[in-house]
Parts: structure tokens; sequence; C-alpha cells
């Protein structure tokens, strides 16, 4: 799958017209039986870096490639940087980069030869800066693809999707496979293309990227879209959650509610875990009453702070992560 148009296009200024947006009204997609995408409202102003976070099969990909036309659109409208979507999407190509979470690429080709496949139609600048973004992750262009790692093909692909002088990018799991060096080198430079005025929508499966990076962050389930709220937002939520572990079958159905009282939102128990929202992020107060409870077992870890996605899923959203 190309990253490439057929023309380069010069960007103007963000914002006149819906450009560097992106807008989606009523947009559902269905693969036989299967509703791939619910139907779905969503705005994305320009500039920044979009958070675009679900478990696998809930409709990420799918909703990325509807946005460039890559999967015939059936319900519902889109508008990419200024330019509604009809046809095959061709129009909107031009004037974004993508970059999809599958690799197929051509191992015959050498590292060179494939960003001017990939760049065809862009001009020589792009293939120019994608050299230069190659040769700052040490990607041997002079080898053929087919004896690069998983990794060095992720950043050839993500080398050639940050070149082009476009106002919006669509980054499907750019960094999936990357160790954390090159995956911080990545997030380098996609902030520094968003501190440009460039509007990047970003999934990914790693909290730390997407905490680091994303100013929003969209979530989907099943097709669904889960919650829609600024990265600020989310963090404040996840600092406020208690997650307490109980041995297997020491706490008896219902007791977590206990719990409640004074300084806390809510109380949800699944088997032997607890998690406890709490009105602010001191956990003292809280940690002090369930320190000094008679009512319930002594749980076996308490948990406060940073979380996992998976848990972040399960905890705010009530959905299972990957």
């Amino acid at each position: 799958m190309s990253v490439a148009a057929s023309t380069q296009v010069t960007p103007t200024a963000p914002g006149a017209d819906g450009a560097g947006g992106v807008l989606v009204r009523a947009l559902e997609h269905r693969f036989g039986t299967n509703q791939a995408l619910q139907p779905t409202d969503l705005e994305i102003q320009p500039g920044g870096v979009v958070g675009l976070l679900g478990p696998n099969g809930s409709g990420k990909s799918t909703l990325m490639r509807l946005l460039t036309g890559l999967v015939p659109r059936q319900q519902g409208e889109i508008l990419v940087d200024g330019v509604a979507l009809s046809g095959d999407g061709l129009e909107i190509r031009r004037r974004t980069t993508y970059a999809p979470g599958e690799l197929h690429l051509y191992g015959e080709l050498k590292g060179l030869e494939h960003l001017r496949f990939l760049l065809r139609g862009r001009g020589p600048q792009s293939l120019k800066r994608a050299r230069a973004i190659a040769g700052e992750l040490e990607l041997p262009l002079e080898r053929r693809v087919r004896d690069y790692s998983h990794g060095m093909k992720r950043q050839l692909l993500f080398a050639a999707s940050i070149a082009p002088e476009v106002r919006v990018r669509i980054l499907d799991e750019i960094s999936e496979g990357l160790d954390p060096a090159k995956r911080s080198q990545v997030l380098d430079l996609i902030d520094a293309d968003a501190a440009r005025g460039t509007t990047v929508l970003l999934s990914s499966h790693h909290l730390g990227e997407v905490d680091r990076s994303c100013q929003r962050l969209i979530f989907l389930n099943k097709g669904r879209l889960v919650a829609d709220e600024s990265a600020e937002d989310v963090r404040r939520r996840a600092g406020r959650l208690v997650r307490l572990r109980f041995s297997p079958g020491a706490l008896p159905h219902g007791g977590a509610q206990a719990l409640a009282g004074p300084g806390v939102d809510s109380v949800e128990e699944a088997a032997d875990r607890v998690n406890v929202m709490l009105s602010s992020d001191d956990p003292r107060e809280f940690l002090g009453r369930l320190a000094a409870s008679t009512g319930l077992p002594a749980p076996i870890s308490v948990e406060h702070g940073r979380i996992s996605l998976n848990e972040l899923y399960r905890s705010l959203y009530g959905v299972e992560g990957t």
C-alpha cells in the first residue's frame, strides 16, 4: 500500500475553509454482516496530535481507511483538509499522507528505491526530506528491503509518510515493533511536525506515547465511539483511580461497596479486583480508611498512578484492551 499520490499539493494556511481539519458525520461501515463502524460523528480541529485508541477489531483502521478513501464509503460524510470525499478519494490522498498498520513492502527494492516509489508524484523536496529522516533513523537505504527487520520496515514507511508537506497525516500503529529509543525518535519527529501546524491522527497501543504526544484521545470499541476527551482529562481521571486486588475467593460478593464513602466517586467490583474512583488525585484519606477497615480482607496489592492501556480501557471505559 502506498503513501504516494499522483501530484504535489502546496499547503495553504491551516484552518481556512476546513483546511487541516477532519470532519465526519453519520459515518458507518459494514463488512458483510459485521458492523465494523457504528454511526459516528467526529470533528478534529487543525493542528496537534490526536490519539485513536481501542482494542484490536475496534474499528480504528477501518476509520482511517475510510478517511483516505481506501475503503469505499457506504454511509455518511467525510471532509478532510477542506475536501469532501468523493469517488475513490484521490483528492484527499493528494492532500494527506497515510501510513497503514500492515507492512506490505517490495523486498527486492533497495531502501532508497522504495522511498522513491512511495513518494512518486510528491516532488523532489519530499524525497530529500525522507532521505534525511531515514538518515536520522540510521536506515541502510543501500540495502534491499527484504533484509530489513520489522522495525526498519516500519521506520522506512514512517520516513515516507512524514516527509511530504501536507496538512493532515494519518498514521496507523506507526511505532509498532520499534524499540524504545527508535520510538522516541519517531515521536520527536511527530511532535515537531505537529508544532508546525500539521494535524496528526495517530493510532497506537502504547499508552506511553499517547500520554507523551497526544492532546486529545478518541476511544473506539466494537466500532463504537466510547469516549472523546482531552488527554489531560484522561490523565486526571487515571490519576484518581485506585486498583485493589484480593486473594481469590477472599472478597465476599458485594463486599467492595464498604469502600464507598467520603472522597469516593464510584466503586466497581469484578471477581477479585476492585476499582475505586476517587474524588481527587490524593489517595491518602482513602488508603487510611482502607487500612483501618475491619469489614474487608486485606488486599494483596494496591495500585495508584500510571496504568497500562489495558487497565485504562477496562477501568475508565469498561472495555477490554489487547
